[in-house]
């Protein structure tokens, strides 16, 4: 696993923790399946490039809500 996909891997893991949102909750809300988010997590797979854009948005709405306190960005 890369620095990126470790950094990724955290993030999602970070912001479920934040929203109390289980696997299957972020899946449903990102538009992606259950299994997705575990292999994100786990470092398996790495997001395609509309999956980051969906993380992002999804990150940011949430902090705009003052629901979510992380800076969501796409991992460098």
């Amino acid at each position: 696993m890369n620095t990126t996909e470790q950094s990724f891997s955290v993030l999602v893991v970070l912001i479920r923790q934040q929203l109390a949102l289980s696997q299957e909750d972020l899946a449903r809300q990102l538009g992606v399946s259950y299994t997705t988010v575990n292999r994100w997590e786990k470092g398996h797979n790495r997001p395609s490039r509309l999956a980051r854009a969906r993380m992002k948005a999804f990150c940011e709405e949430n902090i705009q809500r003052g629901e979510l306190e992380l800076q969501c960005g796409q991992p460098s």
